[in-house]
């Protein structure tokens, strides 16, 4: 008895702490009010959630100014993408404030009466972006998950994880409704280093010319690559010009 008396104990004992090492996990995502919003934002702490962004500024395509090019490019791939046409994942590379971000908001009001809604994703959880997917994966709506200013160091292994996922691996496919886009003021995403692209290595390594292979792949996984240039003075000045019309006339910039 006494002996049968020390195992309950323990198994009292050991369902105590798995109690509380259960409690520990993070509880799993669970869908939001779809109707709540068109953006919204994946969010660990203080609960795993996709949170609703209600303060948007509501951007046209018109309030940006010399990016003619781009914004044909990013928009037709978008629209062929919300109706269901075939479309590409977009990274966008180039010079900061340029409008990169803002044009995939814009891209969000234009078509969100036709069923676009747009996901904000830190690359630090990159690692979960599987689950989000499949959370999406039901949904009749066409989503952006959105990486805005995308870089990876050196000893960072999330970049794999979007590597896997543009690859259309078995375990980690996007769902037709789901595409990503990405910024990024780094053209290949990765860092490169001048020893990498010498003959000989330096450091032990027999193909060196493999490392770059590796670093620029990934860029390389995005179908559609879009590059944003620097604006020269008078670029730059009515750019301003058109933001302060912006600012304090409304969203169609009218001095009426």
């Amino acid at each position: 008895m006494y002996h049968v008396k020390k195992i309950e104990l323990a198994l009292e004992d050991l369902n105590v702490a798995l109690a509380k090492w259960v409690a520990t996990l993070p509880s799993p995502l669970k869908a939001p009010d779809w109707q709540q919003g068109i953006a919204f934002r994946y969010r660990k702490k203080p609960r795993l959630e996709l949170q609703v962004l209600t303060h948007l500024i509501p951007l046209r395509l018109d309030d940006l100014k010399n990016i003619e090019s781009q914004k044909s490019r990013v928009y037709k791939n978008t629209l062929q993408f919300v109706r269901g046409l075939p479309a590409n994942n977009v990274l966008m590379t180039g010079a900061r404030g340029t409008g990169k971000s803002s044009l995939v908001r814009a891209c969000l009001h234009a078509l969100a009466h036709e069923g676009l809604r747009l996901i904000e994703l830190d690359k630090d959880d990159l690692l979960d972006l599987a689950d989000i997917v499949a959370l999406l994966a039901e949904r009749p709506e066409k989503f952006i998950i959105f990486c805005d200013d995308l870089s990876f160091g050196d000893n960072e292994n999330s970049f794999k994880v979007l590597k896997s996922v543009l690859d259309g691996s078995i375990a980690s496919t996007l769902t037709p409704n789901v595409v990503i886009y990405a910024t990024s003021n780094r053209r290949h995403l990765l860092p490169e280093y001048l020893h990498e692209n010498q003959v000989n290595a330096t450091d032990g390594e027999i193909h060196p010319a493999e490392i770059v292979e590796e670093k620029i792949s990934l860029s390389d996984r995005f179908g559609l690559w879009v590059s944003f240039y620097p604006f020269n003075q008078s670029e730059y000045l009515a750019v301003v010009e058109s933001w302060l019309r912006y600012f304090q006339y409304g969203v169609h910039g009218q001095d009426e």
